[in-house]
């Protein structure tokens, strides 16, 4: 008899768990799709979440995800905060253009010349 590693006989949390070690010690941050490729050529087929749950088991924590849109990167470009003076001058500047949409579309012209 010859023995033939059958995907049913490999435990797929403990090769997980191996790979994260092994990129771990080359100084690499263990990632489910690094994980996944490098699986996928030994023929064991995981998904995105096993491989997020071993690695959260582990004490790997998932990246901080990035704040999107105007209004994050304002009121992170103020240490968090918009003050009540702020907001008056947008309502302002709202009732001056004529509406929301017209004084965004101002702002996003200003922003072009800008850069």
């Amino acid at each position: 008899m010859v023995d033939k590693k059958d995907t049913k006989d490999v435990n797929k949390s403990e090769e997980i768990r191996k790979l994260a070690k092994a990129l771990e010690a080359k100084g690499e941050k263990p990632r489910p799709v690094v994980i996944i490729a490098a699986l996928k050529k030994q023929g064991i087929v995981v998904s995105s979440p096993q491989v997020s749950m071993v690695l959260k088991r582990m004490g790997f924590r998932p990246r901080p995800r990035k704040a999107a849109g105007v209004g994050a990167a304002a009121v992170k470009g103020r240490a968090g905060a918009i003050s009540v003076d702020d907001l008056l001058a947008a309502k302002k500047l709202v009732s001056h253009f004529g509406g929301t949409d017209r004084a965004l579309a101002a702002i996003q012209a200003l922003k072009q010349f800008e850069s």
